[in-house]
């Protein structure tokens, strides 16, 4: 087993209980909710007795108990739901649950969850487990004294009258932490994790205890569920990951935009990890990156289980390369050879995932063949809408004939091959994409269909895909709060690095910018800290600027504050750690902005807030933002 990965999520989190340790003022507000949270069960009590029916026997009914410390205890039978939206932080003291493909027993650890309105709601589930060897007697005094720790005797008879040998109970907390305390301090963002007690009668009684500890209780139907093709391709996937009879599986996740990619992977990972300690995972999708800002192309190794969405898990990569763009369409070489930069530090000793980007028509898909033959993958998991077909089934006999943006089919190929001696240069380019092409060994082809609604169709979704790129960015800027979860500290409020000029170079990376506007570039714009190997030098004190956008290591991410060209430095906000940002001589600015609500965010200046302005003249040609007309048909590659 492997030690926990140090560059493993570190947030700031707490799970409280305001009864014990809270202010007055919170004590108070905590007591009213309880309060009310018991009026309302006793209210659904009686109406229940009228009709002769008991609450906690309803096949769809919860036993939710909150304590006047702010604890909520629930009773989960095999097979049973909490859908629910919020955060909360969960511990299993009896039985076993299963979240998002996770299996959470006794004596684990509490587990962070986060459900925002961004994605569909987050299921409990009871799971069946191995009763022990004891009576049911034994049973009852067991649960009964677990739940000594956390309930006074009242609600701990409640809690046993609804127990059975075969519920799983399961303790809530709130949780307050510095990521989602951060974002929702900005006002584009404050309903991200809102929950509200619902006033109209419903099957589920235990609404208002649950929104206690911030949650809200959903319909069952309304979370995710996994089609018998995903289940199916899941346990073949974990099967194969346990055996290794070819090694570490290398699985490599295609299909359109909006089927469930990403969804897919972050179940699948987690499953693997209630067998393993560690699972590799190359995001290839630079639009919705998993846990780096947009833009990226990263290698990570992941110890911990995904239990929200990406802004909820930003952490530092294994090895990283940032491209500066959200689409590699108008590069798809330098994507190429990023690609291959990032996985020369995969070293074959966990099994890696590969998520990639939803482009698959005509460029897009040749170039997806040159990834599949780059990567090797010993999966493709190719995922389809219901009724929809986007791509041919990437078999292996397909991909080895069909051509690749930069390499060629089988065919091509063996005839190259034998015009070697042609000429010295013709020798040693064809001779590259001969052995290049005689890489990949073939793969195991699984085709799923995804049925549920809008899934394939990239209008229909819950969020629009520029608002996860901003939380996104958010969440990885939360780590430079410090401090407790309830002071938030404002972006404009923090100390920012002194960078001089001459200490590192500058790159656009999605445009040629003219030296004498370089700074206008630079000034208040999201920028990649990066390594490059090449010694950076400038006599006079300017700045120093590369003719070309390099391929090399991402460390990390900043906002240029300010430029001072008196001075001659940069004023750079960023988590990075001084021992880390030493080492970066280079600023790569890419095509992703600053998310607006950081500027529109700025308390206590005074005056006009640079960037933002409301008395704007959008008549006058070019003032506004540029549209893009999707109804417009991609060009075709013939």
């Amino acid at each position: 087993m492997k030690h926990q990965n140090a560059n493993a999520r570190r947030v700031v989190s707490f799970r409280y209980r305001p009864g014990k340790n809270g202010s007055s003022k919170q004590r108070n507000a905590l007591t009213e909710r309880c309060k009310t949270a018991a009026a309302e069960r006793q209210i659904q009590k009686l109406k229940t007795h009228e009709n002769g029916i008991r609450d906690q026997e309803k096949s769809q009914g919860l036993t939710a108990v909150l304590d006047e410390d702010g604890v909520c205890v629930v009773l989960l039978e095999p097979g049973q739901k909490l859908t629910f939206t919020g955060k909360c932080s969960l511990t299993c003291l009896y039985g076993s649950v299963r979240v998002f493909g996770l299996t959470i027993v006794k004596n684990q650890k509490a587990y962070d969850l986060f459900s925002p309105h961004t994605h569909s709601p987050l299921s409990i589930e009871g799971l069946k487990y191995k009763k022990p060897l004891k009576t049911k007697k034994e049973i009852r005094m067991e649960v009964r004294a677990l739940l000594r720790g956390y309930l006074s005797i009242e609600y701990r008879r409640t809690v046993m009258k609804s127990f059975t040998v075969s519920s799983s109970v399961i303790l809530l907390e709130r949780l307050e932490d510095s990521t989602t305390s951060f974002i929702l301090s900005h006002a584009d963002y404050t309903n991200v994790f809102s929950t509200k007690v619902k006033e109209r009668s419903t099957s589920f009684t235990n609404n208002a205890v649950l929104y206690s500890i911030g949650v809200e209780n959903h319909d069952p139907e309304s979370g995710f569920r996994m089609s018998e093709d995903w289940l199916s391709a899941v346990k073949t996937l974990v099967n194969s990951c346990l055996e290794e009879d070819n090694g570490c599986p290398v699985i490599l996740v295609c299909g359109s935009k909006n089927v469930g990619k990403s969804t897919f992977i972050r179940y699948l990972m987690n499953q693997l990890l209630n067998h393993t300690s560690s699972v590799g995972y190359l995001d290839c999708d630079l639009g919705q990156t998993e846990f780096t800002p947009p833009g990226c192309i990263s290698l990570m190794s992941i110890t911990e289980p995904v239990l929200g969405p990406p802004f909820t898990h930003q952490q530092k990569a294994q090895k990283m390369v940032y491209f500066g763009e959200t689409s590699c369409e108008q590069d798809m070489e330098r994507f190429v050879e990023s690609v291959k930069y990032v996985i020369t530090s995969y070293k074959r000793d966990e099994p890696l995932l590969i998520n990639t980007m939803g482009w698959v028509k005509g460029f897009g898909l040749l170039l997806l063949i040159d990834i599949i033959r780059l990567l090797s993958p010993s999966h493709i998991i190719q995922i389809n809408a219901k009724g929809s077909v986007d791509m041919e089934p990437l078999t292996q006999k397909y991909v080895q004939n069909a051509p690749g943006f930069l390499t060629k089919g089988n065919s091509t190929a063996r005839r190259k091959a034998r015009e070697f001696d042609s000429s010295e240069d013709e020798q040693v380019q064809d001779c590259s994409e001969y052995l290049y092409f005689r890489s990949y060994p073939g793969h195991h082809l699984i085709t799923i269909e995804t049925d549920f609604s809008g899934a394939g169709e990239a209008g229909n979704v819950r969020c629009h895909s520029g608002i996860l790129r901003d939380l996104a960015m958010l969440g990885y800027l939360s780590k430079l709060q410090h401090f407790h979860p309830e002071k938030i500290i404002p972006i404009n409020s923090l100390i920012p690095y002194e960078v001089p000029f001459n200490a590192v170079a500058l790159r656009v990376a999605h445009s040629d910018v003219a030296p004498s506007h370089i700074m206008y570039s630079v000034n208040a714009s999201w920028v990649g800290l990066c390594r490059i190997l090449d010694d950076i030098h400038n006599e006079n004190d300017g700045p120093v600027i590369l003719t070309q956008t390099p391929i090399c290591d991402c460390l990390g991410f900043g906002i240029v504050r300010g430029v001072n060209m008196e001075k001659k430095v940069y004023y750079v906000l960023t988590p990075l750690v001084p021992e880390s940002l030493r080492l970066v001589n280079c600023l790569l600015i890419g095509n992703i902005s600053v998310p607006h609500a950081i500027f529109k965010n700025q308390p206590g200046a005074k005056g006009a807030i640079p960037y933002v302005t409301s008395e704007y003249d959008f008549t006058v040609f070019g003032a506004g933002k540029m549209k893009r007309n999707k109804q417009l048909k991609r060009r075709e590659h013939k």
